[in-house]
C-alpha cells in the first residue's frame, strides 16, 4: 500500500468525529463536525495530488478513493437529515446516483478516474455539507446545486462510459 492509498484510508477516521459532532447538537459539536469534515476533504485533494505527482496512481486507489469519498459525503448527509436540515429525498437522489456509479464501475474491466463533472460534484458537495454542518442559510441552495450536479455528473459518466464500452461489446457479439 502506498502513501496516497494510506491517506485515503485515514480519511475514514474523520467520519466518527463528524457524526459525533452532529449528534452533540451544539455549536461546539458543529465546529467539531465541520473541522473533521474539512480535514478529511483536504486529505482527498492531498492523496490525489501525491498519486499523480509521484506516479503512484493504482487501480486500488482508483477504487478506494471514490468509495471513501462516498462514505465521507453520505455520513454527514444522513446526520443532517436526522437534524432536519435537509430532506431525506434529496439525500436519496445522491445515494441512488452513487450506488449506480459504484455498480457500473464494479462491472468495468478498466477503472476510470473522475471526470471534470465528478470533480465539480465533489466540490459542490463539500461546500454544501460544510455550510449545512454550520447551519448557515446558504447551505440549502448549495445542497440543491450539489444534488443537481450529482445527478448530471452521474448521467454524463454513464453515457460517456457506456459509449466507450459499446464498440467492444458489439464487436464481441459479432465474433
Amino acid at each position: 500500500m502506498n502513501l496516497p492509498t494510506a491517506i485515503t484510508l485515514l480519511r475514514l477516521a474523520g467520519i466518527p468525529f463528524i457524526l459525533l459532532g452532529l449528534h452533540l447538537r451544539s455549536p461546539q459539536g458543529e465546529r467539531l463536525a465541520f473541522w473533521a469534515f474539512l480535514l478529511a476533504a483536504v486529505t482527498d485533494w492531498l492523496d490525489g495530488q501525491l498519486a499523480r505527482r509521484y506516479g503512484l496512481v493504482t487501480d486500488l486507489g482508483k477504487v478506494l478513493d471514490p468509495l471513501v469519498d462516498k462514505l465521507l459525503v453520505l455520513a454527514p448527509l444522513l446526520g443532517l437529515v436526522e437534524l432536519g436540515r435537509i430532506p431525506a429525498w434529496g439525500v436519496f437522489l445522491v445515494v441512488g446516483r452513487e450506488l449506480a456509479i459504484a455498480g457500473w464501475r464494479a462491472n468495468q474491466g478498466q477503472v476510470r478516474g473522475a471526470n471534470l463533472w465528478g470533480k465539480a460534484k465533489t466540490a459542490a458537495q463539500i461546500l454544501a455539507i460544510s455550510l449545512l454542518i454550520l447551519n448557515w442559510p446558504a447551505g440549502i441552495p448549495c445542497f440543491w446545486v450539489a444534488v443537481a450536479l450529482t445527478l448530471i455528473s452521474g448521467l454524463i459518466y454513464l453515457r460517456s462510459n457506456h459509449a466507450a464500452a459499446t464498440p467492444s461489446s458489439t464487436k464481441d457479439s459479432l465474433a
